[in-house]
């Protein structure tokens, strides 16, 4: 670890959003400012606009802790949410009990409440981050909730964040309305290179330490190049480079560091005869709801870019070791890889294994908040089987697992019913054994499933990106995951046919919320989602 070679309390360039590290340079305090006033003051739509990497969810979090005591806040992290899947979202992070009633029953029940709020003295503010990513009938939702108001004022304060597509987005005719409710609009530009060299400095001195510049002028000159201004790739840059520093037992940054941080990264692409710097995520399929996170979840023998040790002898991968079992005791929690390369040693051949989080027991189907507050970890390698009572505990999923091939052969015929019906099955997957037998079990599981309890959302993908949920479940399979802990269920995008899957069970939308938490900064980054056994349920007949 660097971290005791440069006299450094903590990692300081995570990529994950840690708001103790939120640089007011580069016009983001003065930005973060304007926020506060626009939402307190102001009864417009606001938007936040800036490239992948710009910051855009750190001054969102940041924001969310600098409101008022009085202002409540609704964070939706998810841009894959439906029109109604919003609304629902809404109500139950307000606490507004459902009863399953009609998406018009609920807006009155959200308006009744959010007036009670009003009469109270206090304000709700909606956080929409990945706003461009949103269905375009979900962004007209966003018009619709701006309409909520009491005889003389607004009851909900809507805050947009999103990359600068969601302004070619609202530039469309159709969304002329929503445009016209917008009343102030930020946009994030890229560091300069002054302000690089007064963020790595300020990062250094926030994680603790205490001397003299570490990034030498010339250093600071490649990230800038390299990064082009971007937040997360200066984080990613220079977190490499303090790992090659310390791996050649220097204390300065050098531009040789840097250009091995450079080298090492998954934005950098060798072209013919010069080096390019470009975009990771450029050939990423548009419908997945996790992106970057499922690759490294798909192909977990990859390190995530920011954790990769960087060779100090040849700038050919080393070979990845093997992993070692998990020994940690049934219940225990397993703390999740850094996100940063600060845990990995030099000379290490690969970082530890990422781990994603699982519900305690196999699934909770009663109340255990003990036991979710720190999840027993999926482990990598092969698991020791659970007792026989847990397992009962999971006997729907586990029964429609008995005969996989029958069931999906079953369920693969139109049934004649109507979607939105008691009896409608979606259609059939067109792809992937294990995605056909999973949708097949969970179609049985979802006929007696209790409705109140909740699944966490790991992707949505259309009936062409199957094949990233087969070969998930595929890499699950190979490490003795328990298949029946995963679901595959329909849901209509836009009119559309998509498939989501789900992982677990949990009594309580706190207890979803805290398995999410749990699950290492790779994945949560990428939004995994809570979702009610109910809403699974209703949306599946759509």
């Amino acid at each position: 670890m660097y971290l005791d070679h440069f006299g450094l309390d903590e990692p300081p360039f995570r990529i994950t959003p840690h708001t103790d590290f939120f640089f007011g340079g580069a016009n983001r305090g003065a930005t973060l400012e304007a926020l506060l006033y626009a939402i307190t003051h102001d009864e417009g739509i606001v938007k936040v606009s800036g490239e992948v990497g710009s910051g855009k969810t750190m001054l969102c979090r940041v924001l969310m802790e600098r409101l008022p005591e009085q202002v409540q806040t609704i964070l939706l992290a998810n841009p894959a949410l439906s029109r109604d899947e919003m609304i629902y979202a809404i109500a139950e992070e307000l606490d507004i009990r459902q009863e399953s009633e009609r998406l018009s029953v609920l807006l009155l029940k959200l308006q009744e409440h959010l007036i009670t709020l009003y009469g109270e003295n206090r304000r709700v503010v909606l956080l929409i981050d990945e706003a461009h990513a949103m269905p375009q009938e979900t962004l007209e939702q966003v018009r619709l909730l701006s309409n909520l108001e009491s005889s003389h004022s607004k009851l909900l304060q809507i805050v947009l964040f999103g990359q600068p597509e969601l302004d070619e987005h609202l530039s469309m005719p159709h969304m002329r309305q929503l445009k016209e409710r917008i009343t102030h609009s930020f946009r994030l530009a890229p560091l300069a290179r002054s302000d690089v060299e007064a963020y790595l400095d300020f990062r250094m001195r926030a994680a603790g330490y205490r001397g003299p510049n570490v990034f030498a002028p010339d250093a600071v000159r490649r990230i800038v190049k390299a990064s082009e201004g971007l937040t997360r790739r200066v984080n990613i840059l220079a977190d490499k480079s303090l790992l090659a520093a310390f791996a050649d037992n220097e204390h300065g940054i050098t531009a040789r560091h840097v250009n091995r941080a450079i080298r090492d990264s998954e934005f950098y692409h060798a072209s013919i005869g010069k080096a390019k710097i470009g975009l990771a995520a450029g050939g990423m399929a548009a419908g997945l709801a996790l992106g970057l996170g499922l690759h490294y979840l798909l192909a977990p023998s990859a390190p995530p870019p920011q954790a990769a040790a960087i060779s100090t002898a040849s700038a050919q991968p080393a070979a990845v070791a093997p992993a070692v079992p998990v020994t940690e005791p049934p219940g225990a929690a397993v703390a999740p890889a850094q996100a940063g390369a600060a845990t990995a040693s030099p000379g290490a051949t690969a970082p530890a294994q990422q781990q994603i989080a699982r519900p305690a027991g196999n699934p909770p189907m009663t109340p255990a908040p003990s036991a979710l507050a720190t999840p027993a970890p999926i482990a990598a390698t092969k698991q020791v089987a659970a007792p026989a009572a847990a397992k009962s505990t999971a006997a729907p999923v586990a029964a429609a697992q008995t005969a996989p091939a029958a069931q999906a052969a079953a369920v693969a015929a139109p049934t004649g019913a109507k979607p939105g019906s008691m009896n409608y099955l979606p259609p059939m997957p067109a792809a992937g054994r294990l995605t056909r037998e999973r949708f097949a079990a969970t179609q049985e599981w979802l006929k007696s499933a209790p409705g109140d309890r909740y699944s966490i959302q790991l992707l949505t993908a259309g009936t062409r990106d199957l094949r990233h949920v087969e070969e998930l479940l595929a890499r699950a399979t190979a490490r003795n995951l328990d298949l029946s802990d995963f679901y595959v269920y329909g849901v209509k995008i836009n009119d559309l046919q998509h498939y989501r899957l789900a992982y677990g069970l949990y009594p309580t939308f706190a207890d979803a919320n805290q398995g999410i938490k749990a699950l290492p900064p790779v994945y949560r980054q990428f939004a995994p989602y809570q979702r009610s056994v109910e809403r699974m349920r209703s949306q599946n007949r759509q």
